[in-house]
């Protein structure tokens, strides 16, 4: 009797679970049987793995073979075990040195020629193999790279089975052909799902055909929505454009993610892991440094904004935006429930998705931003426009953003219609994104430094707690939000938010702390109401 293991990584969600894979071999009638608890596409790896291994040059046992996935109760799905089934059958069956392989954690999904293909979620894979106390980690040629992300972990990437026994076995390593050149490699067909990196506007300006970059200096006029928005990149603020039609509130929003500052290293590994599971990180390109920027159709369900599926949940926008921008162009024509269901990861930066195959727990630390019309024809707020939509389907239009979204929003600013002379640049051309993101950038790490020792990096992540006992604004500095809390016209939650707001203003115009007219210009931003306070008060 031959008995073997290997260990490969069971991804849930966008967390990874170690597994033990366990070859026996038995006298008896041939045979092969894959327990503990495996979907379809794992199953077919029987097929996929005795191909491989015959193909590769080596003898495939004919004898009762079973393999087993511990801990068995963990859901396993997707062809990523290939390799290490391969690996343990043929530690079984002598042709490898069984404990060559029983502390080596393979990742990588096998043609039936032997080749090894990449498979998605390898740098969560091999986070979880580090976390779990492994040093070493064979995955695809393709996906080395990512891999090597993880610091303390030895990285093998091979192309085919059969460097992976000559590697083992100390004999000389063969030489795998590369595909031709010139044709699309379909190899990498497994890394990316049809579509997704171009539908979600995560893809690269250059795989969109895009050769220019939103700038801010293109936006005509907006003096008040272009502070907002530095604002709201500055603090992590939520945003709410409200206007008619071709007013600029989509350009606004576009250019939001450009003027954020680049991802830490932290930052970079949680977007990367995310985007990895869900298939759209680019090849080639296996740490992402950007904020990411996510802008789904108003048609959009809520499993997909929140995550869902069949089987184990999948990210959905919100953790594909996540440490970037949420952006939903008409807001109000999305589903209620969609919306709605935005607001648990608002408050908590993360989402729980249960299914009954489980329950997952998906990052979703976004900034949002919202863009609505004023009424379904967009010409409400128009003098002498014509709008002919009854005041009940004006009331109706806007209630579809419900009270509870819309108190979590920091900041709600009208985009007023561009005139004839910022149109033709008769006004000057504004200021561009390079001169604002070194601002934010600026407040962001005055935050950061005043955050220090905390587990919060900017002013929208500070409890309310913590900023009217710790972080004390000026003295007699609230006393206008006071009367608004007394009114009516703010909520508790609308009160802190209104406090993080002016943190952040102070932040920008270089303040230690702030004062009444950076409480002025917050609530001017959250409540849209004129305070007297000059909107450049958050320029130096």
């Amino acid at each position: 009797m031959g008995f073997a293991r290997a260990c490969s990584v069971a991804l849930v969600g966008v967390e990874g679970v170690v597994v033990e894979v366990q070859a026996d071999l038995e006298p008896g009638v041939a045979a092969f049987t894959l327990v503990g608890l495996p979907d379809k596409s794992l199953i077919e790896s029987r097929d996929r793995v005795r191909a491989a291994v015959v193909n590769s040059g080596a003898e495939w046992p004919q004898k009762k073979l079973t393999v087993g996935l511990s801990p068995a109760s963990v859901p396993k799905s997707g062809s990523g075990f290939d390799l290490a089934v391969a690996a343990a059958v043929l530690g079984a069956a002598e042709r490898i040195d069984p404990a060559a392989i029983a502390d080596i954690v393979m990742i990588g999904e096998l043609g039936l020629d032997g080749r090894v293909r990449p498979v998605r979620g390898v740098l969560p894979a091999v986070l979880a193999a580090a976390e779990a106390g492994y040093e070493q980690v064979v995955v695809p040629e393709q996906t080395a790279g990512e891999a090597a992300l993880v610091p303390g972990i030895s990285v093998l990437g091979v192309r085919s089975l059969r460097q992976l026994i000559a590697v083992l076995c100390d004999e000389p390593v063969p030489e795998e052909p590369a595909d031709g050149q010139g044709r699309p490699d379909a190899i990498l067909a497994g890394l990316l799902i049809p579509g997704s990196g171009l539908g979600t506007g995560l893809a690269p300006a250059a795989a969109r055909g895009e050769g220019h970059r939103p700038d801010l200096a293109d936006v005509a006029g907006q003096r008040r929505p272009r502070q907002a928005l530095e604002v709201a990149a500055a603090g992590g603020h939520h945003l709410l454009l409200s206007g008619p039609p071709g007013a600029g509130k989509t350009m606004l929003a576009e250019r939001l993610p450009a003027i954020l500052p680049p991802l830490t290293r932290k930052e970079s590994l949680e977007v990367t892991a995310v985007h990895s599971v869900a298939g759209i990180l680019p090849p080639g390109e296996p740490l992402v440094a950007r904020a990411p920027y996510c802008a789904p159709h108003h048609s959009a369900t809520m499993q997909s904004l929140v995550g869902g599926g069949n089987g184990i949940p999948r990210p959905g926008a919100v953790s594909l935006a996540h440490r970037g921008v949420l952006f939903l162009d008409e807001a109000p024509e999305f589903s209620g429930k969609a919306l709605d269901a935005l607001r648990q990861p608002l408050e908590s930066g993360h989402v729980v998705v249960a299914r009954a195959a489980g329950v997952v727990r998906l990052p979703a630390r976004f900034l949002m931003a919202l863009a609505a019309n004023p009424c379904p024809c967009g010409r409400h707020t128009l003098t002498g426009a014509g709008c002919e939509c009854p005041p009940s389907v004006v009331r109706r239009y806007q209630a579809r953003l419900s009270g509870p979204l819309l108190d979590r929003v920091d900041l709600r600013v009208e985009v007023e219609p561009v005139d004839r002379a910022d149109l033709l640049g008769q006004g000057g051309r504004g200021e561009p994104t390079a001169e604002v993101a070194a601002r934010v950038r600026a407040a962001r790490t005055r935050a950061a430094e005043r955050l220090t020792g905390t587990p919060w990096t900017t002013n929208s992540e500070v409890p309310g707690h913590e900023l009217r006992t710790r972080l004390l604004a000026a003295p007699g500095a609230l006393a206008e939000a006071e009367r608004d809390l007394e009114r009516g016209l703010l909520t508790a939650r609308g009160l802190d938010r209104v406090l993080r707001v002016a943190w952040t203003v102070a932040d920008l115009r270089g303040a230690e702390r702030p004062d009444a007219s950076d409480v002025a210009v917050a609530l001017e931003l959250r409540t849209g109401i004129q305070r007297g306070a000059p909107m450049g008060a958050s320029r130096r």
